[in-house]
């Protein structure tokens, strides 16, 4: 299974009386509902590919316990710091900053994605991480359209991790999950103390215990306190707790387990009225993504591909990523306009074969992670997740793959 499956614990209780938001606005007229249920009914004879194949939907829940997430369980998770498959050859230099800001990219979800094909990928995990800054993704939109797309600038990326059964790190039985799991040796590499997600290779010059991704995360880890605690730390060396090992920062988003489930358990007929009370964003609540969304529709074929898209994620509004790796599947879009073509997504770095669709991170996402909803807050309308098909192998322990970026509104593109 690409996620690993976890019980449902209510969580999505919060959810309650909200919902994706239809197309249409509580003064719109009966035409233009009607216009959209004739747009989605349209629409019913030119499905996309990937509504042919089986597809695995990822939930949000709080973990159950406080070791759920921990890499020898090989967890799906969003938010928090990443579990890192390999602790040991991270990705590093400029690989995990934005090409625009220069600042250290955050974690923003994992999916644990094994394959029974090979013996190599055994284990197996796609990591997605992402500059928090909106202006960095504006930016990132015009320069994944460049040609070839290997040289483009990214906010956006994407590494691909795998190890065979027989490994250094962890047992070749599976996980009890009972809490008694442990990864085998303690070789993994030193993280950042202040992010807690990229590899600790600068240390602290007074106290020599603290470490580094990046001269900025020092700073800034000194400035919010350290200043004071690292005086302290020779006295207290060998006695940290775990509060102690915890990443300092408060601005990495909330952790949540990702739970899966297949979409065919959701495959009901969904009422043409779509205003009932399980939707992700109510009508009253409707944000304005949305609205510049349905502002920006280029023509019926966007309409089209939107009508479409609500309808298959008001099946399972909470879902936050679709997964799919089956030969020919495809991303459900939500706008037609700003897909890219065959020749856009570039072949792999590693062995040059084609890169295939496997996931896709919907906007649902923000809402959990608990993003706000201005003008220059972070936003998209889907993330999608391009890998080589024949996840090859190589001597790099994180492979870069390629993301896909739909805005809400391809006006914002910086040209």
């Amino acid at each position: 299974m690409p996620m690993e499956i976890g019980e449902n614990d209510g969580s999505v209780e919060m959810l309650k009386n909200i919902h994706i938001s239809s197309y249409e606005d509580d003064n719109d007229d009966d035409a233009d509902r009607e216009e959209v249920e004739d747009l989605m009914n349209d629409d019913d004879d030119n499905e996309n590919d990937e509504v042919q194949k089986p597809v695995t939907l990822g939930f949000v829940e709080k973990p159950k316990n406080k070791w759920s997430l921990l890499r020898q369980l090989f967890p799906s998770k969003a938010g928090g710091v990443p579990a890192w498959l390999d602790p040991n050859d991270l990705p590093s230099g400029r690989s995990r900053l934005c090409d625009m800001c220069g600042e250290p990219l955050q974690f923003l979800l994992q999916v644990y994605a094994p394959t029974s094909d090979r013996e190599s990928t055994f284990h197996r995990a796609l990591y997605l991480f992402t500059c928090p800054s909106m202006p960095c993704l504006l930016r990132d939109q015009h320069e994944q359209w460049k040609q070839p797309a290997v040289n483009a600038s990214r906010s956006v990326k994407v590494f691909r991790c795998q190890l065979p059964r027989d490994n250094p790190f962890y047992s070749t039985e599976p996980p009890r999950h009972d809490g008694s799991d442990k990864p085998l040796g303690s070789g993994a590499a030193p993280l950042c103390k202040w992010c807690g997600t990229w590899k600790g290779d600068k240390v602290c010059g007074s106290c020599r215990e603290a470490r580094y991704c990046s001269e900025k995360h020092q700073a800034m880890h000194w400035r919010s306190g350290h200043k004071v605690t690292c005086q302290n730390s020779s006295t207290n060396a060998g006695n940290s707790s775990a509060e102690d090992q915890k990443p300092a920062s408060r601005s990495l988003w909330p952790e949540y387990e990702i739970v899966n489930e297949d979409e065919a358990e959701y495959d009901v007929n969904v009422p043409a009225d779509l205003d009932n009370t399980d939707c992700l964003v109510s009508r009253n609540q409707m944000d304005d993504s949305i609205n510049s969304l349905v502002d920006c529709f280029q023509g019926d074929s966007d309409r089209r591909s939107w009508g479409n898209f609500q309808e298959r994620i008001a099946r399972a509004p909470e879902q936050v990523l679709r997964y799919c790796r089956n030969v020919g599947a495809r991303p459900l879009w939500p706008m037609s306009s700003g897909q890219p073509s065959t020749a856009d997504i570039p072949n792999c770095s590693y062995c040059g074969k084609p890169r295939c669709f496997e996931l896709q991170v919907l906007p649902q996402l923000l809402y959990f992670l608990g993003v706000e909803n201005n003008a220059d807050s972070l936003d998209w309308a889907t993330i999608v997740v391009y890998s080589c098909e024949a996840s090859c192998d190589g001597a790099a322990g994180y492979k870069e793959e390629f993301a896909w970026v739909q805005v809400s509104s391809p006006s914002q593109v910086v040209p």
